[in-house]
């Protein structure tokens, strides 16, 4: 009798799954339907690579270069991601290991401007960018994310769980702090930084809001912004903007087969 509740359970997640992973099918499929037929059934009757052919040929006619929209988000999600852990790292290291005047009310206020949304933000940060003439830059969309509160929090507290005795060791050996956080800590907590890393990376990836604002110009626009752009002026072009919709989401359905287990770990952390 225990396995019936199981059971139910078993299959209502399942359910629930399907329901999740459906419009994601559908685009896919889609996309490789002639535009007539997009609407017309599940399966397609015949596969095309029309769409795909438009992104990348076609759509640069239209002040639309998808492919380069591609490059500006995997350049800027890359550099980013990168800043913010060499960031997180050396300020974790900070607030963990080193005895300074103020430490814990830093990590305090580090703590604090984690309870407020980033869209809080967003005026102040654009005064400042228009200030320091970046608006319409890659630039603009680099800088205001290569520190992250988040990091620094989830670096400080991993790195406070390493023994003493491994960074004393390093120390009588001649290591100076910079060696102590390349080659002691970050190693030993090599799952924080997955974690930090592949998160930072999503977030930028699908950030839509913020290179709304800075970046006017098609040529730096990341792909989210374009494709938005794109489907606003020429939405009858149902086809390629499912090819663009399946182009911005594929990196992100690689990333989670290949690091599901690091997704995994992040959530356990993020629940304890």
């Amino acid at each position: 009798m225990k396995k019936v509740p199981t059971i139910i359970l078993y299959v209502f997640l399942f359910a629930a799954s399907i329901l999740w992973i459906y419009p994601y099918v559908w685009m896919l499929l889609s996309s490789f339907k002639p535009t007539n037929e997009i609407y017309s059934g599940f399966l397609p009757s015949q596969f095309t690579l029309d769409n795909y052919r438009f992104i990348l040929e076609a759509a640069d006619k239209m002040e639309r270069p998808f492919i380069q929209a591609l490059g500006n988000s995997i350049f800027i999600s890359v550099t980013v991601t990168l800043g913010v852990l060499v960031s997180s790292a050396l300020v974790g290291f900070a607030l963990s290991r080193l005895n300074f005047k103020g430490r814990n009310a830093i990590f305090n206020f580090i703590i604090f401007q984690m309870i407020f949304p980033g869209f809080l933000f967003i005026v102040p940060l654009y005064v400042l960018i228009k200030n320091l003439g970046l608006i319409d830059t890659r630039t603009a969309l680099i800088l205001p994310s290569l520190v992250s509160a988040w990091g620094v929090f989830m670096f400080t507290q991993s790195f406070r769980a390493v023994p003493n005795e491994y960074l004393e060791a390093a120390r009588m050996d001649g290591a100076n702090d910079l060696w102590i956080i390349t080659k002691v800590l970050v190693p030993l907590t090599s799952s924080t930084v997955s974690i930090v890393g592949l998160f930072t990376f999503i977030g930028i990836w699908d950030n839509f809001m913020w290179p709304l604002i800075v970046v006017s110009d098609y040529s730096k626009m990341p792909l989210s912004v374009l494709l938005a752009s794109f489907n606003m002026q020429y939405g009858s072009y149902l086809g390629p903007v499912l090819a663009g919709s399946v182009l911005q989401t594929m990196p992100m359905v690689l990333i989670f087969l290949v690091f599901r287990k690091y997704f995994l770990q992040g959530i356990s952390m993020s629940l304890k």
